[in-house]
């Protein structure tokens, strides 16, 4: 039996830990990555990266969402937890050796330009066939999880520094990029012998779990669409420079957006083992909680993105991603729609088995996204893009919040928000006042003005809600 020995706080501090390294290394290696590889090269990783992406997601299905939650409602049941946990890989093995076959075959047959590329993104393909971290997110472990990604990051940056030299590496940028993904799932496999015991899968059982891995397969693909599609779309309508330029923008954007994440996948076992238990009580206590630390995150981070955007991306990636500072503008509103909403998928629909709802909300994003980017792309390029996506996740917000609105206390939600609002609008016409001689101080200044500005407004209010809860 699992036993539990990490508090929901600790796992929060480890898994949010990891996102912090992982939003620290490429504010290393990407002003080193985009100058050596140039938009061009850092767009042919990207776009051959968006490709491999969809045969992963094609071979995962929806077990991501769907191990996790699964067991965590079995993880007090050794005897179902081994059932369980072997059931569900059965399936995604045998579906990721096919979709594995299926990619090598792609670039044998179909695949023209950057083979030798696509044959470096084999590697992260392969990884999708032994990836198990739902597992360890279901039984709550984030401490092993975070560990082994932290040391694998740490020395995929040393490697990238040493072997990337050339605008002619990107096949060595990717092998070392998918080496580190394949180290990660392989250890997870070596450590799992301490939770779990081999059972022989039941077909009957695999058939059980394989309708509810398709239907959540659909929004995983839904919101590939608009994760993914946007660099797939840019790269054939417009070229690889825009989608490097548009690269380069989202990776600032998805740095608070990991933190988001991190934030949602502790908290979805968590409610979803106490949903099990019918403890309704503890549920709201941590959506309230949930959606008030959330929403100070994100507004913090968007409206301090807004006061340096028009400084940072010249100077991080080089003058050839100057039109990366509209594209980050224009995708900032998105991080707020995906804070809300990620409360509401990862702490009720989800956990609820509402997986329709969810379907239903990011298949109309979807749509969306991939109406208003045949539009928008071939005018106005990186930018039409980013436009698409955050209409996308407004709308994918906007449909959960209808879905869910006898579950969950918007009212009180959008009320505890609005201060956060108003103190970050505050910080905003604050810090772009801030003028140095140098743009690097400049960048750095308004980043700790900002800071310390937000806090002062925010800290105190924080507090209260929060009333010192304990996880």
């Amino acid at each position: 039996m699992i036993k539990e020995k990490t508090s929901l706080t600790g796992n929060l501090i480890y898994n949010i830990s990891y996102q912090i390294l992982s939003m620290i290394v490429p504010l290393i290696t990407a002003p080193y990555i985009s100058r050596v590889l140039g938009a061009s090269g850092f767009g042919e990783y990207s776009y051959t990266y968006s490709i491999a992406h969809y045969f992963v997601l094609v071979m995962m299905l929806g077990v991501l969402n769907y191990g996790n939650r699964e067991i965590a409602r079995v993880k007090d049941n050794q005897e179902l937890l081994n059932k369980t946990f072997w059931n569900i890989y059965s399936v995604q093995f045998y579906i990721g050796v096919l979709v594995t076959i299926i990619y090598f075959t792609y670039i044998v047959t179909l695949c023209e330009n950057y083979k030798v590329v696509f044959c470096a993104q084999g590697l992260y393909v392969i990884s999708g066939v032994i990836d198990i971290s739902w597992f360890y997110f279901g039984i709550e472990k984030f401490k092993i999880t975070t560990k082994i990604s932290a040391v694998n990051k740490i020395l995929t940056t040393i490697l990238l520094f040493i072997f990337v030299k050339s605008s002619e590496d990107v096949y060595i940028y990717t092998i070392i990029i998918a080496i580190n993904v394949f180290l990660n799932n392989l250890l997870y496999w070596i450590l799992l012998r301490k939770f779990i015991v081999f059972e022989i899968p039941s077909i009957s059982a695999c058939k059980k779990h394989l309708k509810p891995l398709v239907i959540l397969f659909v929004p995983v693909i839904a919101v590939s669409i608009y994760k993914y599609m946007d660099k797939i779309m840019l790269g054939t309508m417009v070229g690889t420079s825009e989608v490097g330029i548009y690269e380069a923008a989202e990776k600032f954007v998805n740095l608070p957006l990991s933190i988001i994440t991190a934030f949602g996948t502790v908290m979805l076992p968590r409610v979803s083992n106490l949903k099990e238990k019918s403890d309704e009580k503890s549920v709201k206590k941590y959506n309230s909680i949930s959606m008030i630390i959330i929403m100070f995150i994100g507004f913090g981070i968007t409206f301090g993105l807004a006061g340096i955007s028009n400084l940072l991306m010249p100077w991080f990636y080089g003058e050839d991603f100057i039109k990366s500072s509209n594209v980050l503008t224009v995708l900032l509103p998105s991080v707020i729609f995906v804070c809300w909403a990620n409360v509401v998928r990862t702490q009720c629909l989800l956990p609820n088995k509402r997986d329709k709802e969810y379907c239903i909300s990011v298949l109309g994003g979807a749509a969306i996204n991939f109406i208003v980017n045949f539009i928008c792309i071939p005018i106005y390029g990186a930018v039409g893009a980013a436009v698409g996506t955050t209409i996308a996740e407004l709308s994918v917000c906007f449909v959960q919040c209808i879905e869910t609105k006898n579950d969950m206390d918007f009212k009180s939600y959008i009320l505890n928000s609005i201060p956060f609002f108003i103190n970050g609008f505050i910080m905003y016409l604050f810090i772009i006042r801030i003028n140095m001689v140098s743009n690097v101080l400049t960048i750095i200044l308004r980043i700790i003005v900002g800071m310390i500005l937000y806090l002062v407004l925010s800290g105190w209010y924080l507090y209260k809600n929060l009333k010192k809860p304990k996880f």
